[in-house]
């Protein structure tokens, strides 16, 4: 497995580019190689894990993960506790 950050991704088109330290080239994305479930985009900048398969134009990346941001994730749950109504139980 492979990491590197996404250079750009187009949702329109469904397709952009990673580069990565491990390559010299940029490699080829296609929305149909990013393993989430739901609507299937990349951001600009954002890490991400993958496999290399050959094309015809270069190495694509398939199998693309993006990674979690450990630290993003626990402070957006805390911003969504803080935020949250109050749970109000009424005893009849």
């Amino acid at each position: 497995m492979h990491h590197g950050t996404v250079k750009w991704f187009n949702n329109a088109k469904g397709y952009g580019f990673i580069v990565s330290e491990s390559f010299e080239e940029d490699l080829f994305i296609h929305y149909s190689s990013i393993l989430i479930d739901g609507y299937k985009t990349l951001k600009a900048g954002q890490s991400v894990s993958f496999k290399t398969s050959p094309g015809k134009q270069g190495l694509h990346a398939v199998d693309i993960m993006p990674e979690i941001d450990e630290d993003k994730t626990l402070h957006q749950h805390v911003n969504n506790e803080a935020t949250a109504s109050p749970k109000i139980s009424v005893n009849a």
